[in-house]
């Protein structure tokens, strides 16, 4: 168990609790390194009917639960929750918000009081919208700003842990102050060109980007597109780091 000191209103030492939903292992990987780096309690979120591996088994069981209003059973979390003073939540992204499994969990554990922080893993994005009806679902806990992965790009995970979790007061020792953005401008062809290659085939964006901020970031630049895709305005964070591809990290809808 840990004790941390923390910033934001919060208690000056807190026991922690890294408790998560994970159905590919995705999202196992960064609530271990969450874990491993505070040295908190850690516990799996376990479905009593396991989802189907099939994606598109998952998808069409997913949906028919949400149509319905029946959201699957757990099995009982063995913490007490208690005992701890903030909570690490972790899931999957689904249908642009948290995993099925989280609204059960939601609707059985009492949050009242907690701080909770959100984790999860994405496709394309969802971290924005999954805080937000989790601050929502949540209204007698505290919900700090959290931390999204894209799958695929797992492996950026523990050197992005420990900046998270040193930004957010969570563990001490130094970390990237980043500046704020700039205002936008309209985008280059050069940028154009850095768009393109960051959303490359990813099915799910179809778009053109239109303006875009920049900020210095160590190692590389980091890169704020707005993008029309033919129904609004997207969001587009690109990383540029120095001799590698460019590569989006996160959209926002």
């Amino acid at each position: 168990m840990v004790l941390f000191a923390v910033s934001c209103g919060q208690k000056a030492t807190s026991k922690a609790l890294v408790l998560y939903y994970s159905q590919t292992g995705t999202t196992k990987i960064v609530a271990e390194a969450l874990q491993q780096a505070l040295g908190a309690d850690i516990e799996e979120i376990i479905v009593c009917d396991p989802y189907d591996p099939d994606f598109n088994a998952t998808i069409a069981r997913g949906q028919k639960e949400m149509s319905e209003g029946k959201f699957p059973e757990l099995e009982p979390i063995a913490a007490n929750l208690k005992d701890y003073d903030v909570i690490f939540l972790g899931y999957p992204v689904w249908f642009g918000t948290y995993a099925n499994p989280i609204e059960t969990l939601l609707q059985t554990v009492d949050f009242s009081g907690k701080t909770v922080v959100p984790f999860c893993t994405f496709g394309s994005g969802g971290l924005d919208t999954s805080s937000k009806a989790l601050a929502e679902k949540l209204p007698k806990a505290t919900v700090l700003p959290g931390y999204g992965v894209r799958t695929a790009r797992v492996d950026a995970v523990p050197a992005e842990i420990d900046r998270f979790l040193k930004e957010g007061g969570f563990l001490a020792g130094k970390f990237e102050k980043r500046a704020e953005f700039p205002a936008p401008h309209a985008v280059s062809e050069e940028e154009s060109a850095i768009f393109d290659a960051a959303v490359g085939t990813y099915p799910m964006i179809r778009a053109k980007a239109t303006d875009v901020a920049e900020r210095a970031v160590s190692g590389g630049k980091e890169y704020l597109f707005s993008a029309s895709d033919g129904r609004g305005t997207i969001k587009v964070y690109v990383l540029a780091e120095d001799g590698k591809d460019p590569v989006f990290t996160q959209v926002l809808r």
